[in-house]
């Protein structure tokens, strides 16, 4: 029963929050405050009453047009909405399977549950900020340093903090200091090493068809995984996205439809950015059984 209520919360919690992030995906590119004025119509500017706010339903009620001026509101709202509150809902059910599985054993130290409650409560941080990212490289080209700075900052943190946690550090103790500058540079190496991998095939690109392939976006991005999952998950995120991203481009160039309205149809531009940001997601949630099959799989 409290796993079932706990998702359900935090389902509900993460359609507020998606609504929240609405806003911000309609104002940040334009330019506007996330605060003032308040919610309105994007067309017609009429100020929209509460029961137009409800996250999912107000679309569903309103047939996704503006009561007023019946504009096309969009399908992204009730996506990003519908996406965060099924991803936190997802979070929050695995993080109550370990707590149930611990309430079972005669003993647990209190530390576990820190453990836990640290690693939920970073999953909801990382889903919204790659939510968001999503969308924005979906429909702008756009991995604003405004997510993806704090992000890694963020990540670098609860990492570290993680670590802090899962080894019971006492700064007392004379073996303290070493293992956590080690640990230190673990993460900033596999930070720099995850951006390096987009540079590095931004670099071959531009060497073999002298343009620009791959924005720096992608790079904050893949650094910003590379703080909050290690590079094991990181790099599964990237063969995640880039499989991804190959299959929708080999999609469009079976559809004649998708590219007979361009002659420049080679050189148009897919959002990798969306691509990683699937993968990130998705090896958040359940990167550590996907590495653990591939690794018996493999015969490791």
């Amino acid at each position: 029963m409290m796993r079932i209520l706990g998702t359900i919360f935090a389902g509900l919690l993460g359609l507020a929050f998606g609504s929240f992030l609405n806003v911000c995906l309609s104002r940040w590119p334009a330019g506007e405050s996330i605060a003032l004025p308040r919610s309105h119509c994007r067309q017609c500017g009429r100020t929209l009453t509460w029961w137009e706010n409800l996250p999912l339903l107000s679309w569903l009620a309103l047939r996704g047009h503006c009561r007023t001026c019946r504009a096309w509101i969009g399908w992204r709202y009730p996506l990003v909405e519908f996406a965060v509150g099924a991803l936190w809902a997802i979070a929050a059910s695995q993080s109550l399977i370990l707590i149930q599985n611990l309430f079972l054993l005669d003993f647990f130290p209190i530390q576990w549950i820190q453990i836990d409650a640290l690693h939920f409560f970073g999953s909801l941080v990382l889903i919204w900020i790659l939510v968001a990212l999503l969308f924005l490289d979906a429909g702008h080209l756009w991995l604003p340093d405004k997510l993806t700075y704090p992000g890694i900052l963020i990540g670098f943190a609860y990492r570290f903090g993680d670590f802090l946690l899962q080894h019971s550090f006492s700064f007392q103790q004379p073996s303290a200091i070493p293992s956590l500058l080690a640990q230190l540079i673990y993460q900033v190496l596999g930070i720099l090493a995850a951006a390096g991998l987009i540079l590095l095939i931004r670099w071959l690109y531009w060497l073999i068809r002298r343009r620009e392939g791959i924005g720096l976006g992608d790079a904050k991005l893949m650094a910003l995984l590379a703080a909050w999952l290690g590079l094991p998950q990181t790099l599964l995120a990237f063969v995640v996205g880039v499989v991804l991203g190959a299959a929708v481009a080999v999609v469009l160039l079976l559809i004649p439809s998708a590219r007979k309205d361009s002659e420049n149809w080679a050189l148009s531009k897919l959002p990798l950015g969306t691509f990683l940001c699937i993968g990130g997601l998705i090896s958040s949630l359940w990167g550590g059984p996907i590495l653990t099959l591939y690794l018996h799989w493999a015969g490791f």
